[in-house]
């Protein structure tokens, strides 16, 4: 993921952070189930070559709402043993009814695989 130079920033912020140690890129990005792990690849892959060959990406690099989806369904497949917290309103109010319509792990914790961003 780093080879292109616009993840330089979020790969240098991720080797700073606790999730080095125990998750890689394709751990939070991707799925992790086979079919729907190579869709979102081949569709990544495609973006991302389109992007750079056309030199038309964002600076700094965006994720899809789509891409978003994922990574929160990976914290909460990794935190697993914290769900019951994150979902319950009353104890976490940025758990919005539940993951199904509403809480977002990546609006209050952006920073926590990347490491602060500038």
């Amino acid at each position: 993921c780093v080879n292109c130079h616009v993840m330089r920033e979020q790969y240098a912020g991720w080797q700073k952070t606790r999730h080095h140690a125990v998750a890689s890129c394709n751990d939070c990005h991707v799925p992790h189930e086979l079919l729907p792990k190579y869709l979102a690849k081949s569709d990544h892959g495609w973006r991302h070559s389109k992007a750079f060959t056309l030199q038309d990406f964002h600076e700094p690099i965006r994720i899809t709402p789509a891409d978003r989806e994922i990574v929160i369904d990976n914290c909460r497949r990794c935190h697993e043993g914290l769900v019951a917290a994150i979902d319950n309103p009353a104890a976490h109010p940025a758990a919005i009814g539940g993951h199904g319509e509403g809480s977002d792990c990546v609006h209050c914790h952006a920073h926590v695989g990347h490491g602060p961003q500038k």
